[in-house]
């Protein structure tokens, strides 16, 4: 609950103010030396921020003649932008012994000091189940990266990593508890959030572990899927390794109902039927043909390759506009599916990139399958092209 006559500061995600229940909007916020101010000073209101920080923050290198005077100025015109965002009538920001601080006439609750305050409680608590409490609360107050528009400021920046591990550590911990506990609702729901937080973070393997624990296989599965295939699309990058090892550890205990040959048989085929072309499938999935096919290789010596197709410019570059590489990418995936035989492996690897698994094939044609994606793809005077690389599958023994 908000009391009133209180100045509520949310610093995590976009900087907002709000004053007896409404936030004070308008173009007062957009202007960079009030914003800029108001941030650092309300970010520092039990200790005041010095004169000459200050300046160095709000004027930076600047050939400014009188730099006290200028940031005199700064203040006076904050005091007026205060007042006539409707604040009462105060002296809000006020010089003593050269330190600039807030006025104890309105009372300040900032979002961030209130997250370190929590992480500090649970630290000191010993009851596991309050500290489960007071982590989950710090958690659920990170609404996301500190000041996050404004981290190019020097100051901001640091914060925001600061608060970006404190996070990290508060989720971990309150993971822990739960884990002990085997409390996976409350897993799943905590992974759920942080990962809307905080995207492209690999929080996702809370909620795999929380879905593996309840039995929800498929849908273990499914995430995972969506999952890599989200960070090559949007980031070109892999989830990390950590997440990577959860769902194969996870796997491991992964067990189906008993069931009949005939049942188990028809949930294993392909729910389309055989459609034409390469076989389409995700990372997950093409990594572990991948592995199968090595192995295979020991005992059946087929020649195995692998190809990697990259869309480039015509400096030779990868294309780097979105809206266009999207657009190319689903017309090299056509092409690529249908340059290949039914039994190939295709992968969109990331955006503008597509791995396949040639079997049972020779050096010379995948040459052939080169010049079939190009004359599927490449149309006209098309600037947009493709650069292959080809690697023999070698089993590592």
């Amino acid at each position: 609950m908000e009391k009133p006559h209180v100045l509520y500061v949310q610093m995590f995600g976009n900087f907002q103010l709000y004053y007896n229940g409404r936030p004070l909007t308008g173009e007062k916020l957009r202007d960079t030396h009030f914003t800029s101010l108001m941030q650092i000073l309300l970010h520092n209101v039990s200790t005041g921020v010095s004169r000459d920080y200050l300046e160095d923050v709000l004027l930076g290198d600047r050939d400014v003649e009188n730099r006290h005077q200028a940031l005199q100025t700064i203040v006076y015109k904050a005091k007026k932008k205060l007042k006539n965002m409707g604040l009462p009538d105060e002296n809000y920001i006020f010089l003593k012994k050269g330190i600039y601080y807030w006025t104890p006439q309105i009372p300040v609750s900032e979002d961030a000091a209130v997250f370190d305050s929590l992480c500090s409680q649970a630290e000191g608590c010993a009851d596991e189940e309050k500290r489960l409490g007071i982590y989950l609360d710090a958690c659920y107050k990170y609404k996301g990266e500190f000041l996050s528009t404004y981290t190019a400021v020097r100051w901001a920046g640091a914060e925001a990593r600061r608060y970006r591990r404190q996070f990290c550590e508060c989720v971990e911990n309150a993971a822990t508890i739960i884990r002990k506990k085997e409390d996976w609702l409350r897993l799943e729901k905590l992974g759920r959030y942080v990962t809307e937080i905080t995207p492209f973070s690999n929080w996702e393997s809370l909620i795999m572990e929380a879905l593996m624990e309840k039995g929800r296989y498929g849908e273990a599965e499914k995430l995972y899927a969506d999952t890599v295939e989200y960070y090559l699309r949007e980031q070109g990058v892999y989830p990390s390794a950590k997440l990577l090892e959860t769902m194969e550890r996870l796997g491991s205990q992964m067990r189906h109902s008993y069931a009949v040959l005939d049942q188990i048989q028809r949930r294993l085929a392909e729910d389309s039927g055989s459609p034409n072309g390469g076989y389409q499938c995700s990372y997950p999935v093409f990594r572990g043909i991948y592995h199968a096919v090595s192995r295979l290789m020991e005992r059946g010596g087929q020649s195995i390759y692998l190809m990697l197709c990259t869309m480039v410019d015509s400096k030779g570059n990868p294309v780097k506009e979105k809206e266009r590489r999207e657009e190319m990418s689903a017309r090299l995936l056509e092409a690529v599916k249908m340059s290949v035989r039914h039994g190939d492996i295709v992968n969109q690897y990331g955006s503008g990139q597509f791995l396949i698994l040639l079997i049972n094939i020779t050096r010379e044609d995948c040459e052939i399958i080169k010049n079939r994606i190009n004359q599927r793809f490449i149309v006209g005077r098309q600037r947009i092209g493709i650069q292959y690389h080809v690697n023999s599958v070698i089993c590592e023994t």
